[in-house]
């Protein structure tokens, strides 16, 4: 049989072609199941009727049902307006058009029972209503519609083109006429009765034409459940699939390099959810699959141990280990940490990044294909096709939204078996994301700080506060402490940022005046060759203040500075404001983040400003984030498209996406296949959206 869902829009009665056409660019309606599932995006209440002696100047939207007595047209200073006298048992109101005149002019009915629906307004003690949507009693009391009525996600275009709410409206009535309202159901049987969920054709019905708040509230819960039901089993099964299919190398032993580093070597006590990570990473790399885990930690939770500890397994086991990183100065520091850390035990640890020298190249890549070296660590140049591994074990990648899919997929295919996975990130990501982004991924947190850490101090300051703010500056490097102080640079050639950031330098160099003090300064337009010699003579300790763009968010580490004064700090994300921060508070001194803005402040921004005060952990900022951004921002533009959910909306449906994942993973264990019979309405809809370029082709 057919589908009537896939028949394309212009066959729908009252469409045609150019509206079909118009439907689809503007709306991406191509076929009945788009138009189904455009969900109104709110509702008005009409189920109430009021009276005219009723009416109040509230600007709220009312439906009144009366008489057209007389119809007149009033000229004024610029064109003409149509103004009808409206009347009730209760008293009279005006209805006035300033547009389309002549067609209301030959339609409007005199003295036959309407209701008209709109926004009163009081004008020298006379209530009127302009440009009222217009119903025969008769034709009312016969449609579809319901008590609430539906509101339909528009475009300028639509109603300029006369595809009204209302034109919408009818469409999706037309809609339920031709297909009966006859929607097969997807869930099966028993997940209905445990969740009384209300079935699928109910569902559909009480979104678009709700008899009731309690209906409208049942339908609503059910088509988010299913949304997020569908992506959860998605993601699952991907990361089902990937445990049985993709093989991975078993590191059954726990061998000399990881006993004697831990026993002998650990430069500090472990946290324990260091230790709990490191369990959960041993417990994966022991299995004969390949692991896939998502390391998620704050700024200076001490990630780089737990990396460095998974890498000796690989090395206890026989295999190499590498590290890929965004940038050079972020690999150089990790190149830096590790090989501090290998040294004792005679491992040997090489960087290979764009800057690398061709001779120095040719030693790793032969020390790499024979085995003589154990880790590498690097930046992109690692995925070249000249790098090939002896037996690489383990692939760490950190801060991973920084590298394609194709990217990732290039290190695995430097070996037949591929190694396992460890992507580590310090942009702590909202457990909602996490569940729907990495579903398919294995999460690890690592949400303690190591002893010894203080938290940083952060405080929220006026520019006309500027004066005491560097007294304290100059206080903290008397101390002998080093300072940061970061400019918006939103886009690398704005203009106005620029003179800001070159405007600031001028001034703290005044302030802060040679011999007495030095200044460094870092920006997008310098050559990278001078960037990185700024940043050395900065982490050296021979300036005292760091003025820069934000191309010092990322992974700069110099303990020994303690402050970090972030300009016009209403012009960043939370995000970002929390990773600059995490640029200080590396050392054992108290760190502080200075916040500067300007008095004029958005609500948004005083909320930013608030939750950096409040709270260190980058969590809940992140959970704050995306309250204030909505998901799309948070992954970056390559992923803001990524998750085009219907209905269900990842803020605010939480608990709704944490139950939806629970039941797929239940459903999973028992029938992971989904060939039991009471499956098969299931499994057929999975394979269905599996074919559809949605959220899961973005995913990992």
């Amino acid at each position: 049989m057919n589908n009537p869902l896939e028949t394309p829009i212009e066959y729908l009665k009252g469409v045609g072609p150019a509206r079909g056409e118009l439907l689809r660019k503007e709306l991406g309606i191509h076929k009945y199941a788009d138009l189904l599932h455009l969900f109104p995006n709110r509702y008005i209440d009409r189920t109430r009727y009021y009276k005219i002696n009723e009416l109040q100047n509230s600007n709220a939207e009312v439906q009144v049902v009366g008489k057209v007595i007389n119809i007149k047209t009033v000229e004024q200073k610029r064109g003409k307006r149509l103004v009808a006298k409206f009347v009730d048992d209760t008293g009279e109101i005006e209805l006035v058009w300033f547009q389309g005149q002549k067609w209301i002019r030959e339609n409007l009915k005199v003295n036959v029972p309407y209701v008209i629906f709109g926004k009163c307004t009081s004008f020298n003690g006379v209530f009127n209503m302009a440009h009222p949507e217009t119903e025969l009693l008769t034709e009312h009391e016969q449609s579809l519609r319901s008590a609430m009525q539906p509101i339909y996600p528009s475009t300028e275009k639509l109603t300029q083109r006369g595809i009204t709410n209302k034109v919408m409206n009818k469409m999706v009535q037309q809609l339920f006429v031709e297909t009966q309202a006859k929607f097969g159901e997807v869930l099966p049987p028993t997940l209905l009765q445990e969740l009384q969920l209300i079935p699928k054709n109910a569902a559909l019905f009480n979104i678009h034409f709700p008899k009731s708040n309690d209906l409208l509230a049942k339908a609503q819960f059910r088509l988010k459940f299913e949304e997020l039901f569908f992506i959860q089993l998605q993601l699952i099964t991907k990361n089902l699939i990937r445990k049985h299919k993709i093989k991975g190398h078993p590191f059954n032993s726990v061998g000399n390099y990881f006993n004697d580093f831990y026993q002998n070597h650990l430069p500090f006590e472990l946290t324990n959810a260091q230790k709990r990570v490191i369990k959960e990473i041993r417990n994966d790399m022991g299995h004969p699959a390949q692991m896939n885990r998502l390391l998620q930690g704050d700024v200076g939770s001490g990630k780089t141990i737990v990396a460095f500890m998974s890498m000796l397994l690989a090395l206890d086991n026989g295999f190499q280990a590498c590290l890929m990183a965004p940038t050079e100065i972020l690999a150089n520091q990790h190149y830096a940490g590790l090989s501090e850390l290998a040294e004792p035990m005679g491992i040997n640890v090489k960087i290979l990044t764009g800057s690398t020298k061709t001779a120095e190249r040719k030693v790793i890549h032969e020390a790499l294909e024979n085995g003589s070296l154990h880790i590498i660590i690097g930046t992109h140049a690692l995925l070249e096709d000249k790098v090939q591994f002896k037996n690489l074990g383990l692939a760490i990648i950190d801060e991973q939204h920084r590298f394609g899919v194709e990217q990732r997929s290039k290190l695995w295919r430097k070996n037949e078996i591929p190694p396992h996975v460890l992507v580590m990130t310090a942009t702590p990501i909202p457990r909602t994301l996490a569940m729907s982004l990495y579903g398919d991924l294995d999460v690890s947190v690592i949400d303690e700080l190591p002893p010894g850490r203080k938290p940083i101090k952060t405080v929220h300051r006026f520019d006309s506060n500027r004066l005491k703010v560097w007294a304290f500056l100059k206080e903290e490097i008397a101390k002998g402490r080093q300072v940061y102080i970061v400019y918006p640079l939103i886009e690398e050639s704005d203009k106005m940022d620029y003179k800001d950031l070159m405007d600031g330098y001028e001034s703290i160099s005044r302030d802060f005046p040679l011999p007495q003090y030095s200044v460094s300064i870092v920006h997008g337009r310098m050559k990278p060759a001078d960037k990185d010699s700024e940043m050395e003579r900065f982490a050296a300790g021979k300036t005292n203040i760091m003025v820069a763009t934000t191309v010092i968010e990322v992974g700069v580490n110099v303990p020994n500075a303690s402050v970090m004064v972030i300009e016009s700090a209403e012009r960043f994300g939370l995000s970002q404001l929390h990773q600059l921060r995490g640029r200080v508070g590396r050392g054992a001194e108290q760190s502080y983040c200075i916040l500067m803005t300007s008095h004029k402040l958005s609500n948004d921004s005083k909320t930013r400003m608030e939750t950096m005060v409040r709270t260190n952990d980058g969590f809940e900022i992140a959970e704050v984030d995306l309250k204030l951004r909505g998901p799309g921002d948070i992954m970056g533009k390559q992923q803001s498209g990524v998750l085009n959910l219907q209905i269900a909306d990842l803020v605010k449906d939480r608990d709704i996406l944490s139950l939806a994942r629970h039941h797929a993973i239940k459903l999973l264990k028992e029938d992971a296949p989904l060939s039991k019979p009471e499956h098969a309405a299931l499994k057929h809809a999975f394979i269905e959206m599996s074919k559809k370029k949605s959220i899961w082709n973005y995913i990992s």
